[in-house]
């Protein structure tokens, strides 16, 4: 699998998906402003991801500046964790990555720059192996909760696009196909910025596994006429009740998967669940620009002058969640996660 994000002598290459998947386009992270423009951009997305990435982009702004004053050094750190945490508001794996390089921030009492750097490299690095390892132990637990030869829906973008690693949902997928018990996989294309049509399809064609794209607008008519037996999909954020913010459109799907009778399981690691929220009803929604939605594929089609509501992500009610799968288990409603003091 290819690394959309990884360091690269005294830098950062990244993929940027925004040119997926026509061109497989690198792109080399050198300054603060060139990680805040990869995240605000899409070009670098996806919430495990977005953590992984903040975390290397503190190491990657402290090592080249040209300051050795400690105290000035870590105060260039705090900033940009500041900067960087201002970039996209809905993935809490963002914030959950940025407190933990503050602290070490916090906690280096030395007088040495390169020592403090080295420190902030190894919690980086750290978070992206540990960010693997929760990754192979949900698409082990996902993979029990399939019948044999099943048909799945995903929406978005959850494989090592979003994650560095096998992925959250898509990697429950990848590891059914592995153990042959996936017999189709459908992805809704997820406008207005279409990550299940040009990242999801993509990558599982990278990876020899051949998935059926659907429109959004069909989901529930695929899931009536395909007999489709589950549906698979990331998450954001997570309330300590369950709720769960995902990319728009998983609410409408969670609502439809309940008509029909199929389990929706959501599948996050534990650095998506929000340890302050007791439910929905505080998560800051990302709103999107325009542009997004008023041009399909660089090709206008809908007048310019037109208001539009562009939300990146919806909230998904705890009772339309059949499960909640993350590195530490299967949990089922109703969802109780613990504060973490």
């Amino acid at each position: 699998m290819i690394k959309p994000v990884e360091i690269f002598r005294d830098t950062i290459k990244v993929i940027d998906q925004t040119k997926l998947p026509q061109v497989v386009r690198f792109e080399y992270i050198y300054t603060l402003k060139d990680a805040i423009d990869a995240i605000v951009s899409l070009k670098v997305r996806g919430a495990p991801l977005l953590g992984i990435f903040a975390a290397y982009a503190v190491v990657q702004v402290l090592r080249n500046i040209d300051i050795f004053d400690i105290e000035r050094v870590k105060e260039i750190g705090f900033s940009s964790i500041d900067e960087l945490r201002r970039t996209r508001p809905t993935a809490v794996n963002l914030f959950y990555a940025l407190d933990r390089m503050e602290k070490i921030l916090n906690e280096f009492h030395g007088n040495c720059k390169d020592k403090l750097v080295e420190s902030l490299m190894d919690e980086a690095k750290a978070i992206d192996r540990e960010e693997g390892e929760r990754c192979q132990k949900m698409a082990e637990l996902g993979v029990s909760l399939l019948p044999d030869r099943a048909k799945v829906m995903t929406i978005c973008n959850t494989g090592y696009l979003a994650t560095n690693h096998i992925g959250t949902a898509l990697g429950v997928i990848y590891e059914g196909i592995a153990q042959d018990k996936i017999e189709k996989v459908f992805a809704l294309e997820t406008r207005p910025v279409l990550q299940g049509a040009r990242l999801t399809t993509w990558e599982l064609l990278e990876n020899n596994i051949t998935p059926i794209l659907i429109t959004d607008n069909s989901a529930a008519f695929v899931m009536e006429k395909e007999k489709i037996d589950a549906i698979f999909a990331g998450a954001d954020r997570i309330a300590r009740n369950g709720d769960t913010a995902n990319k728009i459109g998983t609410y409408m799907l969670a609502i439809l998967a309940k008509h029909h009778g199929v389990p929706i399981y959501i599948v996050a690691p534990s650095s998506s669940v929000d340890p302050i929220l007791e439910n929905g009803d505080g998560m800051k929604i990302e709103k999107r620009n325009k542009e997004e939605v008023i041009a399909f594929g660089g090709c206008p089609v809908a007048p310019k002058d037109v208001d539009i509501l562009n939300y990146a992500f919806d909230v998904t009610p705890n009772n339309l969640i059949t499960a909640i799968i993350t590195e530490e288990g299967i949990f089922y409603p109703p969802y109780r996660f613990n504060r973490k003091d």
